[in-house]
Protein backbone atom coordinates (compact mmCIF):
# COMPACT_ATOMS: atom_id res chain seq x y z
CA UNK A 1 0.00 0.00 0.00
CA UNK A 2 1.02 3.69 -0.68
CA UNK A 3 -0.02 5.25 2.46
CA UNK A 4 -2.42 3.87 5.46
CA UNK A 5 -5.51 5.59 5.99
CA UNK A 6 -8.39 5.42 8.70
CA UNK A 7 -12.24 6.25 7.81
CA UNK A 8 -14.27 7.09 10.82
CA UNK A 9 -17.77 8.00 10.46
CA UNK A 10 -19.84 9.79 12.91
CA UNK A 11 -23.47 8.98 11.86
CA UNK A 12 -26.14 12.15 11.47
CA UNK A 13 -24.28 14.86 11.97
CA UNK A 14 -25.31 17.95 9.93
CA UNK A 15 -22.97 20.23 8.45
CA UNK A 16 -23.60 22.80 11.23
CA UNK A 17 -23.69 20.67 14.39
CA UNK A 18 -19.28 19.93 13.11
CA UNK A 19 -18.51 23.30 11.99
CA UNK A 20 -20.36 25.29 15.72
CA UNK A 21 -19.82 22.38 17.77
CA UNK A 22 -16.56 20.60 17.20
CA UNK A 23 -14.15 22.61 18.51
CA UNK A 24 -11.05 20.27 18.25
CA UNK A 25 -11.49 19.13 14.60
CA UNK A 26 -12.20 23.40 14.08
CA UNK A 27 -9.00 24.13 15.64
CA UNK A 28 -7.11 21.96 13.57
CA UNK A 29 -8.33 23.45 10.40
CA UNK A 30 -7.75 26.72 12.29
CA UNK A 31 -4.15 25.69 12.36
CA UNK A 32 -3.59 24.18 9.26
CA UNK A 33 -3.27 21.05 10.38
CA UNK A 34 -6.75 19.36 8.72
CA UNK A 35 -8.76 20.41 6.24
CA UNK A 36 -12.90 20.57 5.63
CA UNK A 37 -15.13 20.58 2.74
CA UNK A 38 -19.04 20.33 2.61
CA UNK A 39 -19.84 16.41 2.10
CA UNK A 40 -23.66 15.71 0.31
CA UNK A 41 -25.29 12.43 0.75
CA UNK A 42 -27.12 10.37 -1.79
CA UNK A 43 -30.63 9.67 -2.26
CA UNK A 44 -32.44 8.16 0.19
CA UNK A 45 -29.97 9.88 2.89
CA UNK A 46 -31.02 7.46 5.01
CA UNK A 47 -28.13 5.26 7.03
CA UNK A 48 -27.64 2.06 5.80
CA UNK A 49 -28.13 3.46 1.88
CA UNK A 50 -25.43 5.90 2.46
CA UNK A 51 -23.04 3.39 4.45
CA UNK A 52 -23.57 1.29 1.18
CA UNK A 53 -22.73 3.95 -1.19
CA UNK A 54 -19.69 5.44 0.92
CA UNK A 55 -17.99 1.93 -0.01
CA UNK A 56 -18.70 1.16 -3.51
CA UNK A 57 -18.84 3.78 -4.80
CA UNK A 58 -22.17 3.57 -6.22
CA UNK A 59 -25.83 5.00 -5.68
CA UNK A 60 -28.53 3.37 -3.80
CA UNK A 61 -30.11 3.28 -6.99
CA UNK A 62 -27.91 0.77 -8.48
CA UNK A 63 -26.74 -1.26 -4.87
CA UNK A 64 -30.42 -1.49 -4.34
CA UNK A 65 -30.53 -0.82 -0.49
CA UNK A 66 -33.53 1.33 0.14
CA UNK A 67 -33.30 1.83 3.68
CA UNK A 68 -32.41 0.22 7.26
CA UNK A 69 -35.30 -2.46 6.33
CA UNK A 70 -33.18 -4.01 3.60
CA UNK A 71 -29.58 -5.07 4.37
CA UNK A 72 -28.01 -7.83 2.16
CA UNK A 73 -24.96 -8.30 1.25
CA UNK A 74 -24.12 -6.19 -1.74
CA UNK A 75 -23.41 -7.56 -4.80
CA UNK A 76 -20.63 -4.86 -5.81
CA UNK A 77 -17.16 -4.22 -5.21
CA UNK A 78 -16.26 -2.26 -2.15
CA UNK A 79 -13.31 -0.65 -0.87
CA UNK A 80 -12.82 -3.54 1.47
CA UNK A 81 -12.27 -5.87 -1.40
CA UNK A 82 -10.50 -3.28 -3.15
CA UNK A 83 -7.90 -2.85 -0.38
CA UNK A 84 -7.53 -6.77 -0.49
CA UNK A 85 -6.73 -7.48 -4.35
CA UNK A 86 -3.82 -4.67 -3.54
CA UNK A 87 -2.56 -6.86 -0.49
CA UNK A 88 -3.48 -4.92 2.01
CA UNK A 89 -4.86 -5.55 5.70
CA UNK A 90 -8.95 -4.19 6.31
CA UNK A 91 -10.65 -3.90 9.67
CA UNK A 92 -13.75 -2.60 11.39
CA UNK A 93 -15.13 -1.44 14.52
CA UNK A 94 -18.74 -0.74 13.25
CA UNK A 95 -22.48 -1.60 13.45
CA UNK A 96 -23.37 -5.20 12.10
CA UNK A 97 -24.90 -3.47 8.80
CA UNK A 98 -21.35 -3.68 8.03
CA UNK A 99 -20.58 -6.62 8.25
CA UNK A 100 -23.74 -7.45 6.77
CA UNK A 101 -23.22 -5.70 3.63
CA UNK A 102 -19.36 -6.42 2.99
CA UNK A 103 -19.03 -9.49 4.71
CA UNK A 104 -21.75 -12.14 5.81
CA UNK A 105 -25.54 -11.95 5.59
CA UNK A 106 -27.46 -12.51 7.61
CA UNK A 107 -25.47 -11.41 11.06
CA UNK A 108 -24.75 -13.88 13.52
CA UNK A 109 -23.97 -12.31 16.68
CA UNK A 110 -21.72 -15.06 17.77
CA UNK A 111 -19.67 -15.71 14.66
CA UNK A 112 -19.60 -12.06 13.37
CA UNK A 113 -19.19 -9.72 16.60
CA UNK A 114 -16.02 -10.48 16.44
CA UNK A 115 -13.63 -12.07 13.85
CA UNK A 116 -9.74 -12.14 12.67
CA UNK A 117 -10.04 -14.22 9.28
CA UNK A 118 -6.50 -13.23 7.40
CA UNK A 119 -7.69 -14.70 4.08
CA UNK A 120 -11.03 -12.78 4.11
CA UNK A 121 -11.06 -11.01 0.83
CA UNK A 122 -13.21 -8.17 2.39
CA UNK A 123 -12.92 -7.67 6.12
CA UNK A 124 -9.95 -9.13 8.00
CA UNK A 125 -10.65 -8.03 11.22
CA UNK A 126 -14.16 -7.01 12.31
CA UNK A 127 -15.52 -5.91 15.81
CA UNK A 128 -18.90 -5.54 15.65
CA UNK A 129 -21.95 -4.25 17.77
CA UNK A 130 -25.93 -5.03 16.43
CA UNK A 131 -27.93 -2.08 18.90
CA UNK A 132 -30.28 -4.88 19.37
CA UNK A 133 -33.14 -3.12 21.26
CA UNK A 134 -32.61 0.07 20.17
CA UNK A 135 -35.73 2.94 20.57
CA UNK A 136 -36.40 6.37 21.41
CA UNK A 137 -35.76 5.85 25.29
CA UNK A 138 -32.96 2.79 24.90
CA UNK A 139 -30.30 4.00 22.66
CA UNK A 140 -27.99 0.94 23.27
CA UNK A 141 -25.04 2.92 21.57
CA UNK A 142 -21.38 1.85 22.64
CA UNK A 143 -19.05 4.21 24.47
CA UNK A 144 -17.12 5.67 21.95
CA UNK A 145 -14.23 5.96 23.59
CA UNK A 146 -14.14 1.81 23.86
CA UNK A 147 -14.59 1.71 19.75
CA UNK A 148 -11.83 4.28 19.31
CA UNK A 149 -9.77 2.42 21.29
CA UNK A 150 -10.76 -1.20 19.92
CA UNK A 151 -10.01 0.35 16.32
CA UNK A 152 -6.79 1.78 17.37
CA UNK A 153 -5.64 -2.01 19.11
CA UNK A 154 -6.57 -3.62 15.81
CA UNK A 155 -4.44 -1.11 14.15
CA UNK A 156 -1.49 -1.81 16.86
CA UNK A 157 -1.81 -5.93 16.44
CA UNK A 158 -2.42 -5.98 13.21
CA UNK A 159 -0.83 -3.02 11.02
CA UNK A 160 -4.30 -2.11 9.04
CA UNK A 161 -3.82 -0.18 5.59
CA UNK A 162 -7.28 0.63 6.13
CA UNK A 163 -9.62 0.72 8.76
CA UNK A 164 -13.36 1.65 9.35
CA UNK A 165 -14.94 3.03 12.51
CA UNK A 166 -18.96 3.99 12.71
CA UNK A 167 -20.42 5.13 15.78
CA UNK A 168 -24.32 5.94 15.73
CA UNK A 169 -24.69 7.67 19.47
CA UNK A 170 -25.15 11.15 17.34
CA UNK A 171 -27.75 10.02 15.04
CA UNK A 172 -28.93 8.53 18.20
CA UNK A 173 -29.46 11.66 20.20
CA UNK A 174 -30.40 13.57 17.32
CA UNK A 175 -33.57 11.18 16.72
CA UNK A 176 -34.47 11.64 20.28
CA UNK A 177 -33.78 15.02 21.10
CA UNK A 178 -33.15 16.55 17.68
CA UNK A 179 -30.52 18.51 16.53
CA UNK A 180 -31.17 21.94 18.40
CA UNK A 181 -31.04 21.31 21.77
CA UNK A 182 -29.23 20.99 24.80
CA UNK A 183 -28.72 17.27 25.00
CA UNK A 184 -27.45 17.21 21.51
CA UNK A 185 -25.32 20.28 21.65
CA UNK A 186 -23.36 18.39 24.46
CA UNK A 187 -23.40 14.77 22.83
CA UNK A 188 -21.46 16.55 19.64
CA UNK A 189 -19.09 18.56 22.14
CA UNK A 190 -18.70 15.69 23.87
CA UNK A 191 -17.83 13.29 21.10
CA UNK A 192 -15.27 16.11 19.54
CA UNK A 193 -13.22 15.69 23.27
CA UNK A 194 -13.20 12.14 22.86
CA UNK A 195 -12.14 11.58 19.29
CA UNK A 196 -9.55 14.44 19.96
CA UNK A 197 -6.86 12.68 21.93
CA UNK A 198 -6.85 9.45 19.12
CA UNK A 199 -5.96 11.74 16.09
CA UNK A 200 -2.88 12.83 16.79
CA UNK A 201 -2.10 9.21 18.15
CA UNK A 202 -3.36 7.71 14.80
CA UNK A 203 -1.46 10.21 12.65
CA UNK A 204 1.85 9.52 14.56
CA UNK A 205 1.11 5.53 13.64
CA UNK A 206 1.25 6.60 10.00
CA UNK A 207 -2.40 7.05 9.00
CA UNK A 208 -4.04 9.65 7.12
CA UNK A 209 -7.67 10.12 8.76
CA UNK A 210 -10.52 11.13 7.19
CA UNK A 211 -13.46 11.95 9.79
CA UNK A 212 -16.93 12.39 8.13
CA UNK A 213 -20.79 11.78 8.44
CA UNK A 214 -22.93 9.64 6.65
CA UNK A 215 -26.08 12.56 6.63
CA UNK A 216 -26.85 15.20 8.67
CA UNK A 217 -30.60 15.40 10.70
CA UNK A 218 -33.12 18.11 10.54
CA UNK A 219 -35.09 20.00 12.92
CA UNK A 220 -37.19 17.21 13.53
CA UNK A 221 -34.37 14.48 13.92
CA UNK A 222 -35.08 13.36 10.34
CA UNK A 223 -32.63 12.33 7.84
CA UNK A 224 -33.40 10.32 4.59
CA UNK A 225 -35.20 12.73 2.30
CA UNK A 226 -33.88 15.78 0.35
CA UNK A 227 -32.50 18.83 2.13
CA UNK A 228 -29.44 20.53 2.94
CA UNK A 229 -29.85 19.75 6.51
CA UNK A 230 -30.70 16.24 5.54
CA UNK A 231 -28.11 15.71 3.36
CA UNK A 232 -25.06 17.64 4.12
CA UNK A 233 -22.55 16.96 6.44
CA UNK A 234 -18.81 17.74 6.66
CA UNK A 235 -15.93 16.25 6.00
CA UNK A 236 -12.55 16.67 7.79
CA UNK A 237 -9.19 15.49 6.30
CA UNK A 238 -6.08 14.82 8.42
CA UNK A 239 -2.91 14.33 5.40
CA UNK A 240 -0.20 14.98 2.80
CA UNK A 241 -2.58 14.95 -0.15
CA UNK A 242 -3.98 17.65 -2.04
CA UNK A 243 -7.40 18.77 -2.07
CA UNK A 244 -9.62 21.12 -4.06
CA UNK A 245 -11.01 24.84 -2.90
CA UNK A 246 -12.68 25.09 0.80
CA UNK A 247 -16.11 26.20 -1.17
CA UNK A 248 -16.30 22.26 -3.37
CA UNK A 249 -18.71 20.14 -1.94
CA UNK A 250 -17.92 16.40 -1.64
CA UNK A 251 -20.07 14.37 -3.57
CA UNK A 252 -20.48 10.90 -1.52
CA UNK A 253 -19.59 8.55 -3.95
CA UNK A 254 -16.15 10.15 -4.38
CA UNK A 255 -15.20 8.82 -1.13
CA UNK A 256 -14.62 4.78 -2.29
CA UNK A 257 -12.05 6.10 -5.15
CA UNK A 258 -10.75 9.16 -3.15
CA UNK A 259 -9.87 6.16 -0.26
CA UNK A 260 -8.28 3.87 -2.98
CA UNK A 261 -5.87 6.26 -4.67
CA UNK A 262 -4.73 7.26 -1.38
CA UNK A 263 -4.20 3.72 -0.43
CA UNK A 264 -2.32 2.95 -3.76
CA UNK A 265 -5.53 0.11 -4.19
CA UNK A 266 -7.10 -0.79 -7.84
CA UNK A 267 -10.58 1.36 -8.01
CA UNK A 268 -13.61 -1.00 -8.95
CA UNK A 269 -14.89 -0.50 -12.39
CA UNK A 270 -18.15 0.42 -11.18
CA UNK A 271 -16.32 3.27 -9.12
CA UNK A 272 -16.99 6.05 -11.57
CA UNK A 273 -16.63 9.26 -9.79
CA UNK A 274 -13.31 10.91 -9.33
CA UNK A 275 -11.33 11.25 -6.31
CA UNK A 276 -11.12 14.40 -4.80
CA UNK A 277 -7.50 14.10 -3.39
CA UNK A 278 -5.12 14.15 -5.21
Amino acid sequence: MKTKLLLIILDGVPWRNFRRLFGNLEGWVEAGEARVWKHRAVLPSISASCYASIHTGVTPQEHGCTGNGNVFRLAQKDVFSQVRAGGGVTGAVAHSFWSEFFNRHPFDPVLDIEYDEPENPTINHGRFHTMSGYGLINQMTPSDVDLFATLTRLCQRFDLDYGLLHTCTLDSMGHRFFHDCQETDHACAMMDEMLAPFIPRWLTMGYEVIVTADHGQDERGHHGGRSALQQETALYYFGAADGPPSDTVIDQLQLAPTILSRLGAPPAETMRAGSFLT
